[in-house]
């Protein structure tokens, strides 16, 4: 495809049969670990307080929190649950029972195609759990299919169980804001991720085997990681994660 103006100087690629997506619906997302609901303080908050409490470290790259009692944490929720940007979601593990942790969709920009996965703050329960896994799934999966290009994950340089976390899924590194923000009064260094829409196609299948109960053994160990099923879409890995192993 040619791709230069008259003159000869480069331009991107014609984005085909392109229309601006949505913003996010508001709608309750369900697969067979997870529940997501729109973040609701009275229907919530105390009992994801409940699920963080005496987890403080949860806290550590937050911009908020820690919340010393419920009701401090309730009316945090009551602030933010009307927001549309950050958009809150509380994830439900559908193996437990519990609300167990929030995730969000933020610096949406639909003229861009272009959103966020961020906020996100899972309790020791939800950790590590298929539930956790999922849920990160179906936000992703509702950008995608809405018609987003570029699915983004941001987070604090120095938080390197986020940036693993975000190259497990099959995210790519992008690299390094320096400066880029003063968080509780400390310098904040910004590691960039993305997944765009050519990839999803790869990253939903490697998602589906992951989530498979064939993949799983008796005992719930899986049989193979995600990550080494995300590793051939991935575009580059996080240079950091290679030096910690």
């Amino acid at each position: 495809m040619n791709t230069n103006t008259p003159s000869g100087a480069p331009l991107g690629a014609i984005v085909e049969n392109w229309s601006i997506p949505p913003r996010p619906d508001w709608q309750v997302q369900e697969g067979a670990y997870a529940r997501l609901e729109p973040l609701n303080a009275d229907a919530h908050a105390a009992l994801l307080h409940r699920a963080f409490s005496g987890h403080d470290t949860l806290w550590d790259y937050m911009p908020y929190g820690p919340f010393s009692s419920a009701s401090q944490y309730h009316r945090w929720v009551r602030e933010y649950e009307q927001r549309d940007d950050p958009s809150f979601y509380a994830i439900k593990n559908l193996q437990t029972g519990n609300w167990e942790g929030v995730a969000s969709y933020l610096r949406i920009n639909p003229d861009a195609g272009s959103i966020e996965v961020g906020h996100i703050n899972f309790s020791p329960a939800l950790q590590r759990t298929r539930a956790a896994t999922e849920a990160m799934y179906l936000m992703m999966s509702w950008a995608f299919d809405a018609g987003y290009r570029r699915y983004e994950w941001k987070c604090n340089a120095l938080n390197l169980a986020s940036r693993r976390a975000a190259q497990r899924l099959g995210l790519s590194y992008e690299g390094v804001f320096r400066q880029a923000a003063v968080v509780k009064g400390r310098n904040r260094d910004t590691a960039w991720f993305a997944a765009i829409d050519a990839e999803w196609p790869a990253l939903k299948e490697a998602y589906a085997a992951w989530l498979a109960p064939a993949n799983f053994d008796g005992n719930g160990v899986q049989r193979e990681s995600l990550g080494d099923m995300t590793r051939l879409v991935r575009v580059l890995d996080d240079p950091a994660l290679s030096s910690q192993r």
